[in-house]
């Protein structure tokens, strides 16, 4: 009788135990998305740089959990969070006082506003501006994001807000085409799109990566490169800062930008689709777009 008393007390702490220990198993919201970093583009020390900002606040460690807003879940509580690259004009720059301004600024911080959010901005790499909203770190990535089928594996996105395209910048004089371009050392920003494509199409023999589009253009300045391919809005800035660089007549490739979300938060993706179409509607979007690109 003792040993059989002894066997059910014993089964009833198993037990016990195990159901202490179900509550604790349950990962925090803003981490669901980690196990996708590996998939996005660019390495896997692109997320330590994810935490560099330019706003009031830094994403920090305040980013291991999300917090409700309403029925929003966002990384940081009644603050829409944005990573970017602002070496991207006109859509992201810095002005004279370090502040991020452009198209994609503008329009995010109209969405937030429709939202009751507060918009923070965070500037880092391109690559690890869409690691880090895959990771959690921020709540969506505005950069000139194209979607593509690779994308659409690691990320969620909006409805397009505006058309891009891949244009071809040169030395005046330069004997670079579209069609010679395999036989041309071709400068690129890192992990954008105009890399995939001249990749795909020619070769990593042929291609350069940078940083960002500034330090391509710079290389071709100083004649390391014999062209760059980048989008139409941020090539027409650089061109009317470089004297001696233009643009080739023949477009390269013709895309769509979209703002992009950590896979599954489809109530922050139907909020943003909702105030963005709105924003559309009203014209909002296409007077923040005639801000920073005049009518040819």
């Amino acid at each position: 009788m003792k040993k059989i008393l002894a066997l059910l007390l014993a089964m009833t702490m198993v037990f016990g135990m195990a159901a202490c220990g179900s509550s604790d198993t349950q990962e925090p919201a803003a981490e669901n998305n980690a196990s996708n970093a590996e998939n996005a583009e660019g390495t896997d020390t692109a997320g330590d740089t994810a935490e560099e900002t330019t706003g009031t606040e830094t994403a920090g460690d305040e980013t291991t959990a999300t917090e409700s807003t309403g029925t929003l879940t966002t990384v940081t509580e009644g603050v829409l969070t944005m990573s970017t690259n602002a070496a991207f004009p006109p859509y992201e720059m810095t002005d004279d006082n370090g502040n991020i301004i452009g198209i994609d600024a503008d329009i995010a911080a109209a969405i937030a506003e429709k939202l009751g959010l507060e918009l923070e901005i965070l500037d880092m790499d391109f690559d690890a501006a869409l690691l880090a909203v895959q990771q959690g770190k921020s709540d969506i990535v505005m950069a000139g994001v194209t979607v593509n089928e690779d994308r659409l594996a690691v990320m969620d996105f909006s409805e397009t807000y505006a058309n891009g395209v891949q244009v071809i910048i040169t030395q005046e004089g330069s004997d670079v085409t579209i069609d010679n371009l395999g036989e041309k050392m071709i400068g690129t920003q890192r992990g954008t799109t105009g890399n995939i494509y001249c990749t795909d199409d020619y070769g990593e023999d042929h291609v350069i990566a940078y940083d960002n589009g500034i330090t391509a253009v710079q290389a071709l300045v100083n004649g390391q490169i014999d062209c760059v391919v980048i989008d139409k809005a941020p090539a027409e800035s650089f061109v009317a800062v470089n004297p001696g660089l233009t643009i080739l007549d023949t477009e390269y490739v013709t895309e769509d930008y979209a703002i992009g979300f950590a896979k599954g938060n489809t109530a922050l993706v139907d909020a943003v689709n909702g105030a963005l179409s709105e924003l559309i509607e009203d014209g909002t979007v296409q007077s923040i777009v005639d801000t920073y690109i005049t009518a040819e």
